[in-house]
Formats: structure tokens, C-alpha cells, sequence
């Protein structure tokens, strides 16, 4: 690769890194002004977690950031990965699929590597870091120690080289990523009760279901589905009301 092409991949990756911590900072800000509109009070005396938080996610950005450019330098310049433009390359049907699918690997990813990540000696040396925020605030989705982000960062690069997706559907991941990741940490339930505690609620993580790993530790480990959690007897159910 010549100089050139390693200064446009430099650029993509610095782009990125950009990108995420802007739409980090935007979605969380969004959110802690509605926290701060419906719950107003929540989070007083938080403002040195606040601040901890922000700085920690804004660390985060630049680790998801990096390979995420690096992976869209090389589709656009090389067709790396299997990342597709033309809707007619797949079948219709195919759209909603490989959404399901992104999100279920991410999902059992997270899963896996959560649970390990709460045996002590991994809980000590990275996920120590989230678990000071107490309790969590719409800014802490990406307060994570720079292992734990590198943890979360390679998964979406990676499933790109492996399973089929629209350009549309990848934004769609990234856009449900984002908003579970705050709103699941904003400690008030955003979603009506009567979606919460329906069927569909009880396999669908919300902040009233990931509160409860927050207050217990070993529990609810799950991302976006309660697939996991049930499977392995980590359910704990719901916390905030």
C-alpha cells in the first residue's frame, strides 16, 4: 500500500473516530436533556461521574472509531467485506434478516464476553471502569476501560467480512446500538409499561431490565435480547418500574 493510501486510510479512521464520539455525545446529550425534563433531580450530585463517564466514552469513540474507518477505507477503495448498495442484490426478504442476524451475534457476543468480563480478575482489570457509575446516567453507554471498548469495537468490522448487509440495514444497527446502548443506561424507562411488560417486552432488553445488572452485578448480562439470560439462568427480571 502506498503512501497515499495510507494517509486516505489514516484520514477514514480519523473520520470515524470523529463520527462516533459527535453521535456519542449528541444521543447521550439528547437523552440527559430528556432526563432531565421528565426526571428532573436524577442525576444532581452526579457531576463528577458525569464528567469520568464522558471522558471514558469519548476514549471509547476513538477505539470503535479506528477499525470502523479502516474497514470503510477498504470497501470503498478494495470491496473488502460484504457490504452491498444495490437492494436487488439480495432478496427483499433478506433486509429484515440480516438485521435480526447482526443484531443477534452482536447480542450473544456481548453476552459471552460480559459474563467474563464479571469473573474478578477481568471485572478488576476492565469492566470496573463501567461499573463506577453509580448509578449509570445517559452518558455512561461508552464508559468503558480501553480493553473493554476494544472488546465491543471489533464485533460490527468483523461480522461485515461474514454476513451480507444492505448499506441501509448497517445504519440501522448502528442507530439501534446507539440508542439501546443510552437508553438502557439513562436509569428511568423510556418505553411504555405496556410494551415493557408484554410479551415482546419479555425478551427485549430495556433500562428496566439492564438497571437490575447494575444494582446486582450478576445478572442480565444480555445486549438487546433476553435470549441468553434465559437460556442460562441469568434472568433476574426487571428493575425500574
Amino acid at each position: 500500500m502506498d503512501i497515499t493510501l495510507l494517509i486516505a486510510a489514516g484520514s477514514a479512521a480519523l473520520a470515524m473516530t470523529a463520527i462516533v464520539g459527535l453521535r456519542y455525545l449528541l444521543t447521550s446529550g439528547a437523552f440527559a436533556l430528556a432526563t432531565r425534563a421528565v426526571r428532573p433531580g436524577l442525576y444532581n450530585g452526579l457531576g463528577r461521574q458525569i464528567r469520568q463517564e464522558i471522558g471514558w466514552s469519548l476514549l471509547s469513540a476513538w477505539i470503535y472509531g479506528v477499525p470502523a474507518g479502516v474497514v470503510a477505507f477498504g470497501w470503498q477503495h478494495f470491496g473488502w467485506t460484504r457490504i452491498y448498495t444495490d437492494v436487488n442484490a439480495m432478496p427483499l426478504w433478506y433486509l429484515p434478516l440480516s438485521l435480526l442476524l447482526y443484531l443477534f451475534a452482536h447480542d450473544t457476543w456481548f453476552y459471552w464476553t460480559h459474563r467474563l468480563m464479571h469473573r474478578p480478575r477481568w471485572f478488576r482489570m476492565m469492566h470496573a471502569v463501567h461499573h463506577a457509575s453509580k448509578p449509570p446516567t445517559a452518558w455512561a453507554a461508552m464508559s468503558f476501560h480501553p480493553l473493554e471498548a476494544v472488546t465491543g469495537a471489533v464485533v460490527i468490522p468483523l461480522l461485515v467480512f461474514l454476513i451480507p448487509i444492505h448499506i441501509a440495514m448497517r445504519g440501522v444497527v448502528l442507530a439501534i446500538m446507539t440508542v439501546m446502548g443510552v437508553t438502557n443506561h439513562m436509569g428511568w424507562e423510556l418505553f411504555p409499561r405496556l410494551l415493557v411488560h408484554s410479551p415482546v417486552g419479555g425478551w427485549v432488553i430495556t433500562a428496566s431490565h439492564h438497571q437490575r445488572h447494575h444494582e446486582h452485578y450478576r445478572c442480565n448480562y444480555g445486549l438487546y435480547f433476553r435470549v441468553w439470560d434465559r437460556l442460562c439462568g441469568t434472568d433476574r427480571g426487571l428493575a425500574v418500574p
